[in-house]
């Protein structure tokens, strides 16, 4: 097999190898282990391959992407129009939570509260573009959107979250906002 190697004791190490990590599989994702073409088998810590159950992983279920989707929808909605609650609701209320936004790094719900309770209620506004929402699984999900505003001419924004659904449903666990000069 190309890329791997036996080792002494009959374990496969998986190399890197572009062929096999480039391949995106909008479906389904498959662990290296089954990209190598064994179907009963998995990954350990160091990253040698060795016998277990083929492990697959459905991608963008259409359902998931609608629900996250609408928390998606209901973050914009609340930040542009200030809704301080619906934001302080929607990032995960634990001190692991993260946001590194534009002009700000802020460790733990308690700091991305301040931040919102502090921040300017004028020119939220903004235009959104390249949103793309992909889920992983079930209870995991990227949010990636491309934004413009009025406020910041010659500026585009972006914004990347994490969003992980817990029992009270779709929370932000990390995010990152910045703001760059438009690309000519």
């Amino acid at each position: 097999m190309r890329g791997h190697s036996r080792s002494k004791n009959g374990v496969l190490s998986h190399a890197y190898d572009p062929r096999i990590h480039g391949e995106v599989q909008r479906t389904r994702a498959l662990r290296p282990c089954t990209l190598s073409g064994l179907m009963d088998c998995r990954v350990s810590p160091g990253n040698d391959i060795v016998a277990g159950k083929e492990d697959t992983m459905d991608i963008d279920l259409p359902d998931v992407v609608a629900e996250v989707r609408a928390a998606f929808d209901r973050y914009e909605k609340a930040l542009v129009s200030n809704d301080v609650p619906a934001l302080d609701e929607l990032f995960r209320d634990d001190p692991r939570t993260i946001r590194y936004g534009a002009g700000e790094i802020l460790y733990g719900h308690s700091e991305i509260k301040s931040f919102r309770s502090a921040r300017s209620p004028v020119a939220l506004g903004r235009k959104l573009s390249r949103t793309v929402i992909t889920t992983f699984g079930r209870e995991f999900a990227v949010a990636s959107t491309l934004y413009e505003r009025p406020s910041a001419p010659g500026k585009i924004g972006r914004q990347m979250q994490t969003w992980v659904k817990f029992p009270e449903g779709w929370r932000v666990v990390a995010a990152h906002v910045s703001l760059m000069d438009k690309p000519v």
